[in-house]
């Protein structure tokens, strides 16, 4: 089971909080079906940061057994870079997993 913990949720505007939040809930379901039969209980944070100038980062992190997978986007509409952060770090930790698994050595060619 995956746990979405959204931190600095107040960074964003007022108007766009409970959209990015339906958002990050949409997009975690994803990770939740993934980790179904995972042996860990795992974390999802998502990290917002708005500074003076217009530039959102976003940071979404999860603690695997074998190493902790960060990835951070950044840019000025929110929507956007929420969806990119969520796309690549989809990418990644599917890629982190399969190597736990060991799928890639049944995948291989045997001579």
């Amino acid at each position: 089971m995956v746990k979405l913990a959204l931190k600095n949720i107040k960074e964003i505007e007022e108007e766009y909080r409970s959209e990015i939040k339906k958002l990050c809930d949409e997009k975690g379901k994803y990770f939740d079906e993934l980790f179904k039969k995972y042996e860990k209980n795992l974390t999802l944070e998502i990290h917002f940061d708005h500074t003076s100038t217009k530039l959102y980062k976003v940071t979404a992190t999860i603690n695997l057994k074998s190493k902790k997978v960060s990835v951070r986007e950044e840019g000025d509409d929110i929507k956007k870079v929420v969806t990119k952060l969520f796309s690549e770090f989809k990418k990644t930790v599917k890629k982190q997993y399969e190597l736990e698994k060991k799928d890639y050595e049944y995948k291989r060619k045997r001579k």
